[in-house]
């Protein structure tokens, strides 16, 4: 990663951060893993890490990029932050869904929200939502949204039927 985003979303994995970011890099396509540091024995009573454990993993998908940090059990994850997929076909919704929920929270929510199996939250919707939501006509939009609060893995020939009223 040659250039450096302005702004980085930073994980903090207890332990995880290696291999969530090469999980990750294994399921979008345009990925790849950066530069990895490792703990000294400068810090430890602050930090806890044996000296030689991997730090922090840079990683990038589809152009974005993050940093995994192992800094040990003291936050978890919740649904307050999500990563947001935009997907064209259903294929690529479900393509996402299958592989972020793999070995996650099996009580998936609603609306295409899904916790990955480092307890990451993910929204995995329509690409077009925004712009059908955007739309001045309230019938449409309220249509939609009824049919959206029904789902868990979004569908998008369902939500396209709701939205067109058919």
């Amino acid at each position: 990663m040659a250039t450096v985003q302005k702004i980085v979303t930073n994980f903090w994995f207890d332990h995880q951060a290696e291999e969530a970011a090469h999980y990750y890099a294994g399921i979008f396509k345009n990925s790849k893993i950066g530069l990895i540091s490792y703990y000294g024995s400068e810090g430890h009573e602050i930090h806890h890490m044996e000296e030689g454990t991997v730090m922090t993993v840079e990683f990038e998908l589809e152009g974005q990029q993050f940093v995994a940090l192992n800094g040990g059990p003291v936050f978890k994850f919740n649904e307050a932050i999500s990563l947001v997929i935009y997907c064209d076909t259903q294929a690529e919704i479900d393509y996402y869904w299958d592989k972020l929920k793999a070995g996650g929270d099996p009580q998936a929510q609603q609306c295409g929200w899904l916790k990955d199996k480092f307890g990451v939250s993910w929204q995995v919707v329509p690409a077009m939502q925004a712009k059908w939501f955007a739309s001045k006509d309230k019938e449409k939009t309220s249509r939609l949204m009824k049919a959206m609060l029904q789902m868990k893995k979004m569908d998008i020939a369902k939500l396209e039927a709701a939205f067109e009223g058919n």
